[in-house]
């Protein structure tokens, strides 16, 4: 961990779970922040709003400023307006996620956009939408995935996340997905510019061989995975991705943390 000032730690599976807070996540925050190392949050998450993730963090004892948070949306926005100035996009999306693009994407019939934007869509992932969000991307629309995880631990369990259906829509249109959540390095870009700090210099900590460790890995960052979450031991033996770390928990990673007086944390 020599040369490390600086975490991007995922959120669901890593700091909580359902609405459970990991053992000692909320110690080890404190620890971070005292010891001097910069910290931003990553999250594949496409259900909620920043600012409902914050609430919803501050209830289970986490003090995590809405402005630490990236998601898939804030990503998703800085690709359409500064890379292809362009706003008009139907969302597949659920929850207050929505709120995100409401200043920006502006809403057009389903035949006339220039982006169909997937996330975890949840219940609103039926044949309807799927075929809407068809037709769209047949005429002309470009595919934006916020995440392409394949599942995600809810409180009742492993449950499908967006991968398999953004698959469903590449496969039957032949477009490639733009993926603007985790692996992308894009993504992971905007939390290290925040932070002012090179890839070398940042650990990613994840509970997801392949979009965490194997995503930051590519991006030059150290990779640390953690045993909570959806971590399992046989996907990791046959992912072929190689963590830098593996620890129980995020709550084990003191034991490699010195004081870095010449950086604060700033949220």
């Amino acid at each position: 961990m020599n040369g490390i000032k600086g975490f991007l730690i995922d959120l669901d599976g890593v700091m909580y779970i359902g609405d459970r807070e990991i053992p000692g996540a909320v110690e080890m925050l404190r620890i971070l922040n005292k010891k001097g190392y910069a910290f931003r949050f990553v999250s594949n998450t496409t259900r909620k709003s920043r600012r409902t993730i914050a609430e919803r963090l501050l209830k289970m004892g986490f003090e995590i400023p809405e402005n630490t948070i990236f998601t898939p949306p804030i990503a998703a926005i800085a690709y359409m307006m500064k890379k292809r100035g362009k706003n008009r996009c139907s969302l597949l999306v659920t929850g207050d996620a929505v709120s995100e693009f409401e200043d920006v994407c502006t809403g057009q019939p389903a035949e006339d956009v220039d982006f169909v934007i997937i996330g975890d869509a949840g219940e609103k992932i039926t044949y309807e939408s799927m075929n809407a969000a068809f037709r769209s991307l047949m005429n002309g629309a470009e595919l934006i995935a916020l995440e392409r995880d394949r599942y995600w631990m809810a409180a009742d369990g492993l449950s499908l996340s967006a991968g398999p259906f953004v698959s469903a829509l590449e496969y039957a249109t032949g477009k490639t997905a733009v993926v603007v959540g985790k692996p992308s390095k894009d993504f992971f870009a905007l939390a290290l510019e925040e932070m002012g700090l090179e890839p070398e210099e940042v650990a990613m900590i994840g509970d997801d061989i392949s979009t965490d460790i194997g995503g930051s890995q590519e991006t030059g960052m150290t990779g640390i995975l953690v045993r909570t979450g959806k971590f399992r031991e046989e996907v990791l033996e046959r992912s072929g991705v190689k963590p830098d770390h593996i620890i129980d928990s995020i709550a084990d990673l003191g034991i490699w943390l010195l004081p870095i007086p010449s950086l604060q944390n700033r949220p």
